[in-house]
């Protein structure tokens, strides 16, 4: 049996799935053709589709720690686990992910998929390699066809702005083409941008960056800080959530302005 139903998944079908999310309540569903999908807590303020990073599925310890303390302040989080992952969760064998390119399509598949169940906003973002993919689809949205939905915002968990000792290998490409409101939460010591790195990269104005005191990737502090992953974690969920509350906020004032 599926490592996935062997966790409690309940296989759905994509139409039986939009009658599932009517109810206000949480829930782990096998999608049919598409894969895992955990839904997190209620969107009193906003909901946001979440990816994990490059090694680690949803249900890797950070991602539990974060998407249940981002819930717990009234951001509904969707977690998905990419065909890859998939794979690595049925056989237990590590394997590393497939180019970006598709990683990106399989996410832009998803977010077509959940945001045509909703009739509120669907904001995105990821852990990691979760984040660069959300960022990449972020970019090209001006791109997309005109009747799909505007990407209302990017919330990211540790981007991988270069590979760990090669900073200058950047991945910054795609950031001025994103026209929307971006959070970045970081730790002051990620090997994939630290903060006097990134201080001196020429960053869009709507790039937020929240910096995460002596934190690693994983928001990991040393003992010698006095500061533990948990206190970093709900930091950041605390400054993601008021994010996407004051800019939910901003597009609902929009909408109900008279032209």
């Amino acid at each position: 049996m599926s490592h996935y139903l062997l966790s409690g998944y309940a296989e759905v079908s994509p139409q039986v799935l939009k009658d599932r999310l009517k109810y206000p309540s949480s829930g782990c569903f096998l999608v049919q053709g598409m894969g895992p999908l955990a839904v997190h807590g209620h969107a009193k303020f906003g909901r946001l589709l979440f990816a994990h990073g490059a090694g680690a599925g949803q249900q890797s310890f950070f991602m539990r720690q974060f998407v249940t303390s981002l819930a717990d302040r009234g951001i509904q989080v969707l977690c998905i686990d990419f065909p890859y992952m998939q794979q690595m969760q049925e056989t237990g064998k590590r394997r590393p992910p497939p180019p970006i390119a598709q990683t990106l399509a399989q996410f832009a598949e998803w977010y077509a998929l959940l945001d045509s169940l909703f009739e509120g906003p669907l904001w995105i973002g990821g852990k990691s390699m979760g984040g660069r993919v959300a960022t990449l689809f972020a970019s090209q949205q001006l791109a997309r066809e005109p009747s799909s939905s505007t990407v209302p915002g990017v919330v990211v968990a540790g981007y991988p702005f270069h590979p760990p000792k090669t900073p200058h290998k950047l991945r910054l490409e795609h950031w001025p083409a994103i026209s929307c409101p971006m959070l970045v939460l970081q730790g002051e010591r990620d090997p994939f941008g630290r903060q006097e790195e990134v201080a001196g990269y020429a960053l869009p104005a709507n790039a937020q960056l929240s910096w995460l005191k002596d934190g690693d990737h994983d928001f990991k502090p040393r003992r010698v800080s006095g500061l533990t992953q948990k206190v970093l974690i709900d930091e950041a969920t605390q400054v993601a959530a008021s994010f996407v509350r004051a800019y939910s906020q901003d597009l609902k004032e929009e909408s109900n302005t008279l032209v």
